[in-house]
């Protein structure tokens, strides 16, 4: 965006240029532009690189909003894998023993201002003629707030981050063990079995264990060897967090070493 902005307006006069044949070429380079705004019935009128930032701002807070709602939901009781600081929560109105994640949900309120900011200015553009009319004087107050509602919105963000505190505890008692049954898949496929047969197998080992009443990580070779013939004894080392955890370990996966 700073570079496409980097064109100088001055010189294009009211809509149509100026008479005094100024060299603005000169005066561009004596400003600090790189170039000039070559129309200049546009460059009275542009207000691209404000809707554009305004939707920065816009996605920017979206983003946040998202990461706010999974702490939020992480932190309620029902999960309680991370704890928020004291001080970026309140206690409840009426609940002693409830903690608010306050800074959280103003952050995932304070993405609707920045939507509303874009929405408010594409409303004011879309009807407009071309050159320059009053209606964009609209165009000040929508790039403020926005602007001002992030320099609020990143600094309690960090502040959230820098002060969370993980329960890994809560986090590998929210494990299940049909979590691994994509590993289970995955074994077969690296003894050559196809994927599209490889799913199919893992979801009637799935069933077999809902049948028996067991978790999936409890059947053995023996329990498994009927649903494919690549089954080996060695499939039971599928049965690991842990390394379901660190065989991604391609860029972008999930191994320690890739995060």
């Amino acid at each position: 965006l700073s570079k496409r902005v980097d064109k100088m307006p001055l010189g294009s006069g009211a809509l149509a240029g100026h008479p005094f044949n100024i060299d603005r070429e000169a005066l561009a380079k004596d400003l600090g532009f790189s170039g000039l705004c070559m129309n200049s019935l546009d460059a009275v009128s542009d207000r691209d690189f404000i809707a554009e930032f305004l939707f920065f701002g816009s996605l920017l807070g979206v983003h946040l909003s998202q990461w706010a709602e999974d702490l939020i939901i992480y932190g309620s009781g029902e999960f309680r894998y991370v704890a928020m600081s004291d001080a970026y929560s309140t206690g409840s109105s009426l609940m002693p023993q409830k903690k608010n994640p306050d800074a959280l949900e103003l952050l995932r309120g304070k993405s609707g201002r920045n939507i509303g900011d874009l929405i408010g200015l594409l409303t004011t553009l879309k009807g407009l003629p071309s050159t320059y009319n009053k209606d964009l004087q609209e165009d000040k107050e929508l790039l403020f707030d926005c602007v001002d509602t992030l320099n609020a919105c990143i600094p309690i963000a960090t502040g959230v981050m820098s002060t969370l505190k993980p329960n890994p505890e809560r986090m590998r008692g929210g494990l299940a063990g049909e979590m691994l049954a994509t590993d289970l898949a995955d074994y077969l496929v690296r003894k050559g079995v196809p994927f599209r047969e490889t799913h199919h197998i893992a979801g009637e080992a799935v069933a077999l264990a809902e049948e028996r009443g067991c978790d999936l990580v409890d059947l053995k070779h023996k329990d498994l060897k009927p649903l494919h013939e690549a089954f080996e004894p060695d499939v039971e080392n599928v049965w690991s967090m842990e390394a379901s955890v660190e065989c991604r370990s391609a860029i972008g996966g999930t191994s320690k070493a890739a995060v």
